[in-house]
């Protein structure tokens, strides 16, 4: 008989995963909220982003207890394989997808964390592409899967794929609303999370 933890902890996956979706929905919003709210908008938004980090570890602590506590799937509890060949599958996809973040982040700078209205828009890798950030941890629920050798993870996996496109989406349409012609020029050099082809 299955232990009632199982269960609670693939509810809050679910329900967190969910809940970060909402939360970081809303914090890439801010010219959108600031109709609404007025200047108190970025606040706001640097708040849901807290509030969407905080249900993004949750996640990934999920994951750390299914591990113990896993749901009984048709399905092997390991991968076929042993763990070292898992740690090196987690690691091909984790150092690409770091790269991509630590890119993401450092040419976005304090609007990585911290929206502001006077921010205007990235250089580095952002000449690029549009969603560095958004392609590097996509992929890390992978990592964690990998890294836990777990196939059923590996499959819940792939609900981040709609959720960071949401999210991605989302912060376009912010954006398009914040910076008008210069963004939509700007969406139509670049690629969204893979550089265009130069003509």
């Amino acid at each position: 008989m299955m232990d009632w933890i199982t269960w609670a902890n693939f509810a809050c996956l679910i329900i967190s995963s969910l809940l970060f979706l909402f939360y970081y929905m809303r914090s890439v919003s801010p010219a959108t909220l600031e109709k609404i709210l007025g200047p108190g908008a970025y606040e706001r938004c640097a708040r849901d982003r807290i509030v969407a980090s905080f249900f993004e570890m949750v996640c990934v602590v999920n994951y750390v207890i299914y591990l113990f506590h896993p749901l009984p799937v048709p399905l092997p509890e390991r991968f076929p394989w042993t763990w070292w060949i898992s740690i090196l599958i987690a690691l091909a996809i984790a150092i690409p997808s770091v790269l991509m973040m630590v890119l993401g982040l450092r040419d976005a700078g304090e609007e990585a964390l911290r929206p502001r209205k006077e921010h205007g828009l990235f250089g580095g890798i952002y000449t690029k592409i549009r969603h560095p950030q958004a392609a590097g941890e996509v992929f890390l629920w992978w990592v964690f899967a990998f890294l836990l050798n777990s196939p059923f993870l590996a499959l819940v996996s792939f609900i981040y794929i709609p959720i960071f496109i949401m999210l991605c989406f989302a912060e376009e349409q912010d954006l398009l609303w914040r910076y008008g012609d210069a963004f939509a020029e700007y969406r139509k050099r670049t690629g969204a999370i893979w550089p265009k082809k130069e003509r």
